[in-house]
């Protein structure tokens, strides 16, 4: 009797171990699937989160295209004001200076006995005015047929900037001829050029024009003496 007892406790004890052992198999069972739950859904969470981060970094580089256009169009602007001006070959530009015409200079005149006697023609330019007479000859005319002046120097003279009391000087002799004969004539037209569109008529008392000649610009009157 007492051995089946034991014999059924043995029974017993065998059922409940074996039923604990399920028990204990379907709890790491589970905890197997919920780990791997948990996985997956860690690592799809990342993903749901990466589109609004993706997006905040969309519009981040956004951004950077923002500045980079704003600084795109500093550089336009920069490009544009460069624009002005004249190219100095180094990348560089300067500023162009403004030409004389007859109607940006006050002129004057008057008689010198030296060299057998000339004009002197005296161009000074107007109150507030700068301006470059060019390295040519000044154009200057004589009577109602436009007898010009031809050269009384052999070669060119200087660019001369004009502004406030700086004077140019250039020589007139409207009779370079030792023979008799000419036009009598009071007045000279004077022009900065050929192309001068403002001549100016310069009252200069009664000459006789013959073969006329006039030197450069200068910028002492001695220098500006019309030698034969």
């Amino acid at each position: 009797m007492f051995g089946n007892r034991r014999k059924a406790l043995l029974v017993s004890a065998a059922l409940v171990g074996g039923a604990m052992l399920m028990t204990a198999c379907q709890d790491s069972d589970a905890t197997k699937d919920n780990a791997a739950g948990a996985a997956k859904g860690s690592s799809s969470a990342p993903s749901k989160a990466g589109d609004p981060g993706s997006s905040s970094g969309s519009s981040s580089t956004g951004g950077g295209k923002d500045t980079a256009k704003g600084n795109g169009g500093s550089g336009k602007g920069t490009d544009d004001g460069a624009g002005s001006g004249a190219d100095t070959g180094n990348g560089g530009r300067e500023q162009v200076e403004q030409s004389c015409g007859a109607n940006d200079i006050s002129w004057s005149t008057r008689s010198e006995t030296q060299a057998g006697g000339y004009i002197l023609v005296i161009a000074k330019a107007k109150p507030g005015i700068t301006c470059y007479l060019p390295a040519e000859l000044p154009t200057v005319a004589f009577g109602s047929d436009g007898t010009q002046a031809g050269p009384a120097e052999q070669s060119v003279g200087e660019q001369i900037k004009l502004s406030g009391s700086t004077a140019a000087y250039a020589g007139v002799n409207p009779k370079s001829t030792n023979t008799d004969g000419g036009k009598e004539l009071d007045s000279i037209i004077v022009a900065v050029g050929d192309n001068d569109p403002d001549p100016v008529s310069l009252p200069v008392g009664t000459i006789t024009v013959d073969k006329p000649v006039v030197t450069n610009w200068h910028t002492a009157p001695t220098d500006a003496v019309p030698f034969s």
